[in-house]
């Protein structure tokens, strides 16, 4: 198994233009690629304050509230509730987008694919599992809330750090919730 670990420690901050929040990169494909050329891109945010969110036209988006009371958003005029956290919403990066934050600050996980190159798969886990890296594909694992273990590679993952799977197949113990998501080029 190919493993690379992503520790949360080594993680900047970038403030957003409209002074709402940070967003703090987790992994992203091509490596270093500015937000006009991922393929895909996962980040984790801290969101002290609602508002509109940026628009990113061909970009598909899975966003999931972490920590905190939850957010109301209205996405191309039709509103969704985000009030319970690990359920994944999925929308359209390029439609009109408004957050109103339900009870203060709130922390999301969010993965962005560009239409066209890259597709995603995102799944919340808070029991034992075993991982699998499917042809084509890579796997992020993100630990959302307490620990997690991946088995063969002895290795311990604390809150928000990762690790990109490449390759083969691992059992992944959890004490928490762990994202498991699952990147492929587009066909």
């Amino acid at each position: 198994m190919t493993v690379r670990v992503l520790r949360a420690a080594s993680r900047a901050a970038t403030p957003w233009l409209n002074g709402g929040g940070v967003t703090r990169e987790v992994a992203g494909h091509p490596e270093g690629a500015g937000l006009a050329e991922f393929d895909w891109r996962v980040s984790l945010a801290d969101v002290a304050q609602g508002g509109p969110f940026s628009r990113f036209e061909g970009i598909d988006r899975v966003i999931t509230v972490v920590r905190g009371e939850g957010m109301a958003l209205t996405v191309g005029g039709t509103p969704h509730e985000l009030c319970k956290p690990y359920l994944p919403f999925a929308f359209d990066g390029g439609a009109e987008t408004d957050c109103r934050l339900l009870g203060g600050p709130v922390v999301d996980f969010n993965v962005m694919t560009r239409r066209g190159r890259a597709t995603a798969e995102v799944e919340l886990a808070d029991f034992q599992r075993d991982v699998a890296v499917p042809a084509g594909a890579v796997v992020l694992l993100v630990c959302l809330q307490g620990t997690a273990e991946l088995g063969a590679a002895d290795l311990v993952l604390g809150e928000y750090d990762a690790v990109l799977l490449e390759q083969g197949e691992d059992q992944l113990r959890v004490d928490g919730v762990v994202a498991v998501v699952t990147l492929r080029r587009a066909a």
